[in-house]
């Protein structure tokens, strides 16, 4: 049986009987554009009917556009006092000594379990073993697909992490939702959310992307030294994404 090579292109009919149109000029290459604003359910009735503002994955949106976050909660305690000489030495030493949060939620965690293993052995850069406890970490390593039931505990567990911390947003998913753009159950992109500090894109990102990403992270947190105040509480998507 013959079969044609370009089905679209030769105006033939699919499978299903239907005429196929030629392919219009850069139809594949149309990006999928998701307005820029805070997450919010797909269903009105959904969690309860609980409005976005009662919602506690959507409250950081809140603390960044009031400041609210900043009223005496200690974001930053006695290192407001410290002299800028100190600042330079505190952050040279946290730059090299990050303690990433064991958090994977979906493949791009096995990824980032390969980073710890003895053939990329991320240690050797100053990253530390994956620690298990929130209140022990200052760096959130989002891997994988963030689903609006996950959304709420992933803050929960950002909260709980002392100050200061950063947060890197690995794999597609996780930057803008990749494979699940415009997907109800699926948040198109952590920082919508929550802040983010260093994206590493890629479905999955291999191992040296994700070091890579952690270097970046440390000549960004030497680079920060004395401007915590102006680091933002609530989401960072971009502007006109």
């Amino acid at each position: 049986m013959a079969v044609s090579k370009n089905p679209r292109g030769s105006g033939g009919a699919g499978p299903s009987g239907r005429s196929l149109a030629p392919l219009a000029p850069g139809e594949l290459t149309t990006p999928i554009v998701v307005p820029n604003s805070v997450w919010r359910p797909a269903n009105p009735l959904a969690y309860q009917g609980a409005g976005s503002a009662q919602l506690e994955n959507t409250h950081l949106r809140e603390y960044g556009e009031t400041d609210a976050g900043r009223v005496d909660d200690a974001r930053w305690g006695k290192l407001q006092v410290i002299p800028t000489n100190a600042d330079y030495v505190l952050e040279l030493i946290r730059s090299n000594s990050l303690w990433p949060l064991l958090s994977g939620l979906a493949c791009c965690a096995f990824e980032m379990m390969s980073a710890a293993t003895s053939k990329n052995d991320m240690d050797r850069w100053g990253m530390f073993p994956f620690r298990a406890s929130p209140r022990q970490s200052d760096v959130l390593i989002v891997a994988g697909t963030l689903t609006t039931k996950m959304a709420g505990p992933l803050i929960r567990l950002w909260e709980q992490m002392p100050e200061p911390k950063w947060c890197v947003a690995m794999g597609d998913c996780t930057v803008s939702g990749g494979r699940y753009k415009r997907s109800y159950a699926v948040v198109q992109g952590i920082d919508r959310v929550m802040p983010v500090d260093v994206y590493v894109p890629g479905c999955p990102p291999r191992p040296e992307g994700l070091i890579y990403g952690m270097l970046q992270l440390g000549q960004l947190v030497k680079d920060r030294r004395g401007h915590w105040h102006d680091r933002s509480i609530g989401p960072t998507v971009p502007d006109k994404i």
